[in-house]
């Protein structure tokens, strides 16, 4: 006799007990559709340079969509490029430095192109180990050899790539999404050149914020455009849009477009997105001073809350990350304030490397000060108990 099968309601029963077992730890993750127009103070957002309702940003997506369509009809490489993602792949690597870009639908993506193109079995992937999950992932895909290094440990990732005799490469991000630190690139790029291996650098929370003009950090580190550098980036957080784009020497470029699976099998970016964020790259071009601006709402919230007793990462960009005493302190903290007027994120596990939960805000450019002393005020006001024992 055969063995009994479950019915087809039990199938999924193992889905309630992991349901179950999340609810106790805190860690329920729900949906919550915001209005076009919302009365909440967005510091929850990633949107540092406050671009994505810009009249020029829009205006941006509309003519483009008006123009070339609604949908890119194709990946890129049959009818999904149209002479707008050239230009603004052109426009990307000369403002950023580098020699050549790549445009893909999403910075996920261009993450996982840029590691799985250029790391297979024979190379060695040393990768920090505060790392986006997109890099995380990208590491898994390429079946490169992976060895993570502690977090921001330049001796760390000198001794890893010294174990290994072929090709190899760091990847790291240029700021870390989770508590905003930056990463210690020219120590990286350093290790790299010793050892003749490449250097990967996530830089979505760099763009627009650090370098010269918001040209990023690895610009504002002297390595934009040096031979051995690859830079992956986002177009949904400073330019206010959607998709991300990988930077490099223009042999990697024309790499990633014969090799790169989310490159040649994925649906091109929708012109309206493209068109978005190559008005949003302009406008921050002809108003550099808005990276500034981002870095100094950054100081300020960060100084204001410290200063009342709240632990927070000192800001090297617009990330602030102020920690909470549980993941059930931290999620009830991030609704009283969304009930008092203010969005703000919420980490827990397992975004937080370190399991320490915690709440993040975005310092956006176009924040006044008044908004600014609104923020602090309502974080201070909702501080669970414990909070200033983190």
């Amino acid at each position: 006799m055969s063995q009994h099968s479950p019915e087809p309601d039990d199938v999924f029963a193992w889905i309630d007990d992991a349901e179950r077992a999340r609810e106790q730890a805190g860690l329920v993750r729900t949906l919550r559709p915001r209005p076009a127009s919302s009365p909440l103070l967005d510091l929850a957002s990633n949107d540092y340079l406050g671009l994505s309702r810009h009249p020029e940003t829009v205006r941006g997506a509309r003519e483009a969509a008006e123009r070339w369509g609604a949908g890119a009809t194709g990946s890129r490489l049959v009818t999904g490029t149209t002479e707008l993602h050239a230009e603004l792949e052109r426009e990307l690597a000369a403002f950023c430095g580098f020699e050549a870009a790549l445009v893909l639908s999403s910075g996920y993506a261009a993450n996982l192109a840029a590691v799985t193109a250029l790391g297979d079995r024979g190379t060695l992937v040393v990768s920090d180990a505060g790392n986006h999950a997109s890099i995380v992932d990208g590491c898994r895909l390429s079946r490169a050899g992976i060895e993570v290094i502690p977090h921001s440990d330049p001796e760390a990732a000198r001794k890893a790539l010294a174990t290994h005799e072929g090709r190899a490469l760091l990847v790291s991000d240029s700021v870390f999404s989770v508590d905003g630190d930056a990463a210690p690139l020219a120590a990286y790029a350093a290790a790299c050149r010793e050892r003749g291996a490449a250097l990967v650098v996530d830089d979505a929370h760099g763009l627009g914020v650090l370098g010269e003009g918001g040209r990023g950090a690895l610009h504002a580190a002297g390595l934009a455009g040096a031979p051995g550098v690859v830079a992956t980036l986002t177009l949904s957080k400073s330019l206010g849009s959607q998709g991300g784009a990988v930077l490099g020497p223009a042999k990697v470029i024309r790499h990633l477009v014969n090799t790169a699976r989310t490159f040649i099998f994925d649906t091109g970016l929708a012109p309206a997105a493209a068109g978005a964020a190559l008005a949003s790259l302009r406008l921050l071009r002809r108003e550099p001073e808005r990276a500034g601006r981002a870095r100094e709402v950054a100081d300020r919230l960060y100084g204001r809350l410290t200063a009342s007793g709240l632990t927070a990462a000192r800001p090297d960009a617009a990330v602030v990350s102020v920690r909470a005493p549980s993941a059930a302190a931290a999620l009830r903290w991030a609704a009283d304030c969304r009930e008092a007027g203010l969005s703000v994120g919420c980490f827990r596990p397992p975004s937080v490397p370190d399991g320490i939960s915690r709440l993040r805000l975005t310092a956006r450019a176009d924040l006044t000060g008044d908004e600014i002393d609104r923020a602090v005020e309502t974080i201070l006001k909702t501080a669970p108990a414990g909070a200033t024992d983190c």
